[in-house]
């Protein structure tokens, strides 16, 4: 097991009627899997009795916030995945912002090889697992003691909690920090309701096929703004639109940006982007 993170754990399992356990997780990923420094975000899966959910930690700061002072803020960090499945179930929820935000479903049963290593970690035993999800080979390792199958993003179906999992490619770690318990089940209007409208149904395809074209012509409607509106000041990542040759330009560096940055989760699944 690795040790890059400090565990603050208070694991006491079982779901009462209308309670959230929450479990944190640091993720640290590389968006562009050439570079050595990974980034990190904090992550919640919430274990409700009817429901997981697996989001950015920064989405309840926010939604905090927002109950606090009245307000109606909301986020989307397009880098971290949003995963909602029934309880006992693959099947994936899976939540995307193209402009707006879609919702599509996979199913993803992992099978696992339980392996005989174990080690002591505090006053738990942790076991390991390996398993080859989207495209990876990955290793867990997970706690019995905690009587649940469930663990990080699309991670399940082990005799107990994941603590951690990480890929042999170190482009991807998860980490259990901490457990707590809420009293009562935790909304999440900010992933039913994105400023008021709610995620629209769509497909694996027709997302790829939305990428895809976004990839193709990244600043489509700022271009076509600015040639209504030539006079106006049009700034794209720092720079002032003056002329309308500058859209080629920016529009390769824009793809190319997505191309050395195309390292999902699942590589499997990731798309292949022509380069010119």
């Amino acid at each position: 097991m690795k040790k890059t993170a400090t565990f603050i754990l208070i694991l006491a399992f079982g779901i009462s009627f209308s309670q959230t356990h929450r479990f944190i997780y640091e993720f640290k990923f590389k968006p562009n899997p050439k570079q050595t420094e990974f980034r990190k975000e904090i992550m919640t899966l919430d274990i409700n009795p009817d429901y997981i959910k697996f989001y950015n930690y920064h989405y309840v700061t926010i939604d905090s916030t927002n109950i606090t002072k009245g307000q109606n803020s909301q986020l989307w960090d397009t880098s971290t995945p949003v995963v909602v499945r029934a309880r006992n179930s693959n099947t994936n929820s899976n939540y995307i912002l193209i402009n707006d935000v879609f919702v599509f479903d996979t199913e993803d049963e992992i099978n696992w090889n339980i392996e005989k290593d174990t080690i002591k970690f505090e006053n738990y035993t942790l076991q390991k697992a390996t398993t080859t999800f989207g495209g990876r080979n990955w290793t867990a390792w997970f706690c019995e003691e905690i009587n649940s199958p469930e663990g990080p993003y699309k991670f399940r179906g082990l005799p107990g909690m994941i603590f951690q999992i990480y890929d042999d490619k170190n482009n991807f770690e998860f980490t259990l920090l901490k457990s707590f318990k809420l009293k009562a089940t935790y909304r999440t209007p900010f992933i039913e309701s994105f400023y008021g409208q709610k995620p629209i149904k769509t497909t694996q395809e027709n997302i790829d096929k939305m990428l895809m074209n976004e990839y193709k012509d990244p600043y489509h409607e700022t271009r076509e703004e600015f040639k209504k509106n030539p006079n106006m000041t049009f700034s794209i990542n720092g720079v002032d639109v003056k002329d309308l040759s500058q859209f080629k330009e920016l529009t390769e560096s824009r793809q190319q940006y997505i191309r050395e940055n195309n390292n999902p989760i699942e590589i499997d699944k990731a798309i292949h982007y022509p380069e010119d």
